[in-house]
């Protein structure tokens, strides 16, 4: 069994954990890291020395036909981890050809026990998918699916069968042409694609509270532990998804959904992973910067300018490497004005609101109704 993630350096510390949560409960996979990076960092290198992972490999040594350069350069940080994961699964299928099942894990995730559920799904589904809701009643939660993806990307599994090679194929095309966070194109990196896998394949999906548990699930299940493991809804934790940890999602999303008898056990597993994280480096390492962050004299790209230059498809092959420029060149160039990188603190606001507009302001709007309706 092979089992990879996809990242960018800053993620290192986030894979060293999934790693060794990997090697605790699933003893017979290999775990395979992918950096979104010009190089490995040697901090990788010790990983695998000290066997939290098996394989490293470069986004650039996939395979891809076009200039990695130029494929970078159309992608945001996020769009860059994410815009690989399917020629990643098309590399493992050929560098690991005796192995049957592969299942992509998002480097936030943590294992707390054996998958032996999906073990034995992959021997007869070619393909298997985690959807974010397994039960109605929150308008706003699937208003969000609806929005983002109807399943979550942060867990992807397929075996070796013709229909889940075909599938592999089709997904890494549309990540390769459209991996973009534009929702009002209806794109949201790789995760909306897979909205269209089930009537184009043979999907299946694991409906066990277990797998993928993450801040969208928290509404609607109950958490408890019994001899020290966890259970979601009576099914065993399989494995935790700690979506949204650096941007402070869960924090918010804790504030407005999370039950008095959730609390302790919810807060219990993020204290964890955040030890977790200090213990793999996430201090230093956490903050290695992108290294397709920034043109070669070191002024950061703009958002706008990876937009504009993914938008002209002339200009992408009348210039040989685009980081050789500026933000500058690329308006005069495009004769449009570009707009410079926001501060941290403008994208965090922006952030903030917009989950508040789209899943907190609903909630608030349906408890209103109800007292109007009291009254």
């Amino acid at each position: 069994m092979i089992i990879c993630t996809s990242i960018c350096a800053n993620y290192l510390p986030k894979a060293k954990v999934l790693g060794r949560s990997i090697k605790k409960h699933i003893s017979d996979a290999s775990f395979v890291v992918c950096f979104a990076e010009r190089e490995i960092p040697n901090e990788a290198y010790e990983a695998v020395a000290s066997g939290e992972i098996d394989y490293l490999v470069r986004g650039c040594d996939l395979g891809l036909n076009e200039d990695f350069n130029r494929f970078m350069f159309k992608h945001t940080i996020v769009e860059a981890s994410t815009s690989i994961k399917g020629m990643l699964m098309k590399h493992l299928y050929e560098r690991f050809p005796d192995e049957n099942k592969f299942i992509y894990l998002d480097p936030d995730c943590v294992v707390f026990s054996d998958i032996s559920e999906l073990r034995t799904m992959l021997d007869t589904s070619p393909i298997v998918l985690c959807p974010h809701l397994m039960q109605p009643g929150h308008i706003d939660m699937e208003i969000s699916s609806i929005k983002y993806g109807v399943y979550n990307l942060g867990f992807l599994a397929v075996n070796r069968d013709r229909e889940a090679l075909d599938f592999i194929d089709w997904w890494a095309e549309r990540l390769y042409l459209f991996c973009y966070d534009d929702l009002s194109n209806g794109l949201f990196t790789d995760q909306r694609w897979v909205d269209l896998a089930p009537t184009f394949f043979n999907v299946k999906l694991i409906h066990h509270y277990g797998y993928d548990f993450g801040t969208w699930a928290v509404k609607d299940v109950e958490i408890t532990k019994k001899d020290g493991a966890y259970f979601i809804n009576n099914d065993p934790l399989r494995f935790a998804h700690f979506s949204g940890y650096d941007g402070g999602t869960i924090d918010m999303v804790s504030k407005w959904w999370l039950s008095e008898k959730n609390e302790v056990y919810y807060r219990e597993l993020i204290e964890n992973y955040s030890s977790a994280l200090d213990d793999c480096g996430q201090q230093a390492l956490g903050k290695i910067p992108w290294s397709y962050a920034c043109y070669y004299s070191g002024d950061p790209i703009s958002k706008e300018a990876r937009i504009k230059y993914r938008e002209e498809n002339k200009l992408r092959w009348t210039i040989d490497d685009p980081f050789k420029y500026s933000d500058e060149w690329l308006s005069k160039k495009l004769g449009v004005s570009i707009m410079k990188n926001e501060p941290e603190w403008a994208k965090r606001a922006k952030k903030a609101i917009d989950i508040w507009v789209n899943e907190g302001f609903i909630s608030l709007t349906k408890k209103l109704l109800r007292k109007m309706a009291r009254i």
